[in-house]
């Protein structure tokens, strides 16, 4: 189309093609295969000029206003990096999302009003960007996929329990000790409920034996914060209850060195939308500002 109107424009093939750097070989192929297309004549050729046919003068009319519409489309893009607006939709872990979200999230909106968060959380990472999912926060191995996965940042595990527990039951000495006391972990079959300490430079499993399981993180976390029993959670979750003594560490001589990373999710490397970049941005600086690790 853009070669059809070149060539009127210039009047021909040769003059069309000097004006765009093309053959005039490659312009007169072009506006060939247009007529083939269409099934009609566009121009009349002359030894040194063109002419048009009835029919493609009124193919020009409809030609330049595509074209025009292009244009006025490609223009809108050059606000769009500028504009900060839309619905972000993100899947994350619950516990993840409550703790290391949360805390920051109103401070966000309120930098970008015209911008809105949707957060849907699940334990497990699932792919869901055809779905209209913008990026996705998840720990621990991801399945292979053609998805971009960056390491933003990384947790260990804890086994803790409260004080009063503690003070209760006896502190657990060595990992097999565990045996001997109430633990808690997830209901779901996940490497989380694999309690794994090191001894003597070698990774051991406890076989620990759940009083009960349930299927969300927090729900160990409030359960151990009742003083029912010994959890194990990620750092990121609890450790501003360590920090802040409500829930102490045990075994901590025995503690596994095996960390499991952190990763944001997207769909492609390639043009991400200021919505998605913003908030990336903005993540990793809160990650950088409050530090779980105890």
């Amino acid at each position: 189309m853009l070669a059809f109107l070149w060539a009127h424009e210039h009047g021909s093939f040769s003059s069309a093609a000097r004006a765009h750097g093309l053959s005039p070989s490659a312009i007169s192929k072009l506006v060939t295969r247009l007529e083939n297309r269409l099934s009609v004549r566009l121009f009349q050729r002359g030894t040194r000029s063109l002419t048009l046919t009835e029919e493609g003068a009124i193919y020009l009319s409809s030609a330049r206003s595509v074209m025009d519409a292009m244009a006025e489309a490609d223009s809108l893009a050059e606000f769009f990096p500028a504009k900060i607006s839309g619905t972000l939709r993100i899947h994350t872990m619950a516990t993840f999302a409550k703790h290391q979200i949360l805390p920051w999230l109103p401070d966000f909106l309120e930098a970008h009003p015209d911008l809105s968060v949707e957060i849907e959380v699940g334990a497990q990472y699932v792919d869901q960007f055809e779905k209209g999912l913008d990026i996705a926060i998840h720990s621990g191995v991801l399945p292979d996929s053609s998805r971009v996965a960056r390491r933003i940042g990384e947790s260990s595990w804890i086994t803790c329990a409260t004080p009063e527990y503690l003070s209760r039951r006896g502190t657990p000495e060595v990992p097999e000790d565990l045996l001997k006391h109430d633990c808690f972990h997830f209901t779901f079959s996940s490497p989380w409920n694999v309690w794994s300490y090191e001894v003597d430079g070698k990774s051991i499993v406890v076989p620990v034996k759940p009083r009960s399981t349930f299927t969300q993180g927090d729900l160990l976390r409030s359960v151990a914060l009742s003083g029912g029993g010994i959890i194990r959670l990620a750092d990121f979750h609890i450790g501003g209850d360590i920090k802040a003594g409500r829930l102490v560490p045990v075994l901590d001589d025995f503690r596994s060195h095996v960390v499991q990373p952190i990763y944001l999710i997207y769909a492609n490397r390639n043009n991400l939308s200021p919505r998605i970049r913003v908030f990336v941005e903005y993540l990793e600086r809160q990650i950088g500002l409050r530090p779980w690790k105890v």
